[in-house]
């Protein structure tokens, strides 16, 4: 059987930024020819990033992705790769500024097969997700048929991403025409257990196909959504027989025996395009066999990378000098100032106390300590004086005073960071966010929200796994042990705690899991043993609160059902007291 040495190029590419991702894309090419790389693949909208939203909708940004596209396929054959098919994913669409406004999809969502220098054929996905963070459907034209690459006398056929998450349609058609190798391009976004849907997704159709899967997905952070890589082969039968790890670009290259496609010279079903590149004999030693990666295993250390990737790469694309945050002597503060320096070094975080007169000496002490750990700048900045003042200027009392102090904690970050060029960090998680505890221009200040898709209970997990990491390495552990075992606090007033005002977070967790996450009405809920009132008065709260959200910052998506692209309510709604 004929051999084809196939490499996957999980690429990190930069939203817009073509000529910086077409360079990467060539860089990662020339590795793979070098290691004899027979065809060569690289994730959906690598040109371009991913997602692209509303510029598939502008005829000048389609224009430029395909002149972009037309130079690659140039540059890669000065490169010396000419001879080796190359596979990039970019939105197809007209080729000329037809229309100022368009308000209609006029793009596919595309798979270009580079060689000799030249675009040398186009797969355009069929099915265009509409759930979710994806509006694929709104700004991108759905294709049919089948795109058969026959590479040195091996039969590979191309889908893109949601193509195989269809049992019918392009994985029908594509079985019918039994390739050696089923290639599938990927943006396909990080969730917590995804892998658990993933993998054996591709299983099932490497079965289905009879065929070898090669899934080759994106990594890096784009605003809220974070792409793990994680790309991996699997056999026929839909074993994994190589992966590459999570969470960086890396170039995964492994040799296939295929069938020989010239068998069914010929056969081919309607509606089928088949691009047959010239036989090229390469001469190199066998690889050495790739077997699947099994770090990365405990599920805390996933969310934590992705975190980390998410806040580093949104520092980054967008240009800021570092972060800076509130200190407040709590565990969310902490955790979110640890992966900021995983993030981007100690050297690029700031973390402010920003002290009251109800503020506890342990909270200060931690703060300090905090900081101490991680080797960042810190600052104290008294804020009594100036809530003194505007009290008295505003006469404010009870929770209007309360909220003064938060909203001068925010005023004062927000100047550092205008003169620092640094990102304010908000520290709000998803519980909090979710019942709408934070102070609205207060601490829920900031530009990036590192763990505002993170439950209260999860973000003491991860503080314990990050500790515990750092023993192992024989390090500090980052997070000082006060600030993951004392009652959370905003300290707004004396001896303040949380439960004040919310149930046990770890009552509240569950009952948002199943309001937010899983759409439960109250009824079932209390089913499930929950007191109806405590029930009624979240449910209550978290519908409040969707004016608070819809102002809050972005944060990396890492669950099923984020705040933002997944969960799409209106503000204004009543709910009726019949029901």
């Amino acid at each position: 059987m004929p051999l084809l040495r196939v490499a996957l190029g999980q690429t990190n590419p930069r939203v817009g930024d073509m000529t910086a991702n077409a360079a990467g894309i060539v860089a990662m090419a020339r590795d793979a020819r070098e290691q004899g790389a027979d065809l060569i693949a690289f994730p959906e909208m690598s040109l371009t990033g991913y997602p692209i939203e509303d510029l598939a909708l502008r005829p000048e940004f389609l224009t430029r992705a395909h002149h972009h596209l037309e130079t690659l396929a140039q540059t890669l054959a000065d490169e010396g790769i000419g001879n080796t098919p190359v596979i990039v994913g970019f939105p197809s669409g007209p080729l000329h500024d037809r229309a100022r406004h368009v308000e209609h999809a006029i793009a596919h969502n595309s798979a270009a097969v580079l060689a000799d220098g030249r675009i040398i054929g186009v797969y355009n996905k069929h099915h265009l997700p509409n759930y979710s963070v994806f509006d694929e459907y709104r700004i991108f034209r759905s294709a049919e048929g089948v795109t058969i690459l026959r590479v040195n006398n091996c039969d590979v056929a191309i889908a893109i991403c949601e193509d195989i998450w269809h049992d019918h349609g392009p994985v029908e058609a594509i079985a019918a025409e039994q390739p050696g190798l089923v290639l599938v391009i990927n943006g396909s976004p990080f969730e917590r257990d995804k892998d658990d849907v993933r993998v054996p997704l591709v299983a099932r159709r490497a079965e289905q196909t009879r065929a070898h899967v090669a899934y080759v997905n994106m990594v890096g952070g784009q605003d809220d959504l974070v792409f793990d890589g994680d790309s991996f082969v699997t056999g026929p039968g839909g074993l994994v027989i190589a992966r590459a790890p999570k969470f960086v670009e890396h170039l995964l290259v492994v040799d296939l025996e295929l069938p020989d496609a010239r068998v069914r010279a010929g056969q081919h079903g309607e509606n089928v395009t088949v691009i047959d590149l010239p036989v090229v004999e390469r001469v190199h030693p066998p690889l050495s066999p790739v077997t699947a990666d099994e770090t990365m295993t405990d599920a805390r250390e996933a969310v934590w990378n992705a975190l980390v990737l998410g806040l580093r790469d949104y520092v980054e694309k967008n240009g800021f000098n570092g972060v800076v945050l509130g200190l407040s002597g709590g565990i969310d503060s902490a955790v979110c100032a640890s992966l900021a320096v995983d993030a981007l070094g100690a050297q690029r975080v700031t973390g402010i106390s920003l002290p009251s007169r109800f503020s506890s000496d342990h909270s200060r002490e931690d703060a300090a300590d905090l900081a101490a750990r991680l080797g960042v700048e810190y600052r104290v900045e008294p804020i009594a004086d100036g809530v003194a003042t505007l009290e008295d200027q505003l006469k404010l009392e009870g929770v209007a005073a309360e909220n003064l102090q938060a909203r001068i904690r925010g005023v004062i970050l927000m100047g550092i960071s205008n003169s620092s060029g640094q990102l304010v960090l908000t520290t709000g998680n998803k519980s909090e966010i979710a019942v709408g505890y934070s102070t609205i221009y207060g601490d829920s200040v900031g530009g990036f929200a590192p763990i505002k898709d993170v439950p209260k209970m999860l973000v003491w997990e991860l503080a314990r796994w990050r500790n515990d990491e750092a023993r192992k390495q024989g390090a500090t552990p980052p997070i000082p042990e006060n600030s993951i075992a004392k009652p959370p606090s905003a300290e707004l007033r004396p001896g303040q705690v949380d439960q004040d005002s919310l149930p046990d977070y770890e009552v509240l967790d569950a009952i948002l899991s199943m309001y937010v996450t899983d759409r439960s009405s109250r009824d079932d809920i209390v089913a499930t043993g929950f007191e109806r009132g405590e029930v009624d008065r979240i449910i209550d709260l978290v519908d409040r609160a969707e004016w608070k959200r819809r102002q809050g910052a972005i944060g990396p998506k890492i669950s099923e059902m984020s705040f933002g692209r997944d969960r799409r309510l209106p503000i204004t709604y009543r709910r009726d007291r019949a029901e």
